[in-house]
């Protein structure tokens, strides 16, 4: 491979960095360094350069979806399950979890950027799925309020 497709590849290894060149807000020497492609950091600075270049410029996922709190959630059965993944089953009243529904115009990228918020917040999510107009994350009780505020920011509510 050449330098300039090392360089995009590495970049598609970090998703974080693919955005940061989208937003048009990376310090190309620093990501550089961070990516340790063979070659000169200068090259691969050019590279980057010319990979954000043809990027389409960065659009942060604003669906105005509904978000709605589900608590209690807990292992349960499939039929009465908010969220069934795998051999996880979370139904209301059933335990301690709490569930923040999203309905509306979200798909995989809006779960990208909610799990990216949820993150930044450190939240932990216990699970989380998207499907047909609904997005689920299931958080700890205690996170409910701000996982709430924190989704709601993510799609734009």
């Amino acid at each position: 491979m050449t330098l300039a497709a090392d360089t995009r590849a590495a970049v598609r290894r970090h998703p974080f960095l693919f955005d940061a060149l989208r937003a048009g807000v990376l310090n190309y020497s620093a990501a550089a360094r961070f990516l340790e492609v063979d070659g000169e950091t200068d090259a691969v600075v050019a590279a980057l350069r010319r990979y954000a270049d043809d990027l389409p410029e960065y659009d942060s996922p604003k669906s105005g979806a509904a978000v709605s709190m589900r608590r209690g959630l807990g292992d349960g059965d499939p039929d009465e399950a908010l969220l069934v993944v795998g051999e996880t089953t979370l139904e209301p009243d059933a335990g301690s979890l709490t569930g923040l529904l999203a309905t509306g115009d979200v798909d995989a990228t809006a779960l990208r950027a909610v799990l990216g918020r949820l993150g930044t917040e450190d939240i932990d999510v216990e699970a989380a799925a998207v499907g047909g107009d609904s997005l689920v994350v299931v958080v700890s009780g205690r996170d409910g309020p701000d996982a709430l505020r924190a989704v709601e920011d993510a799609l734009g509510g």
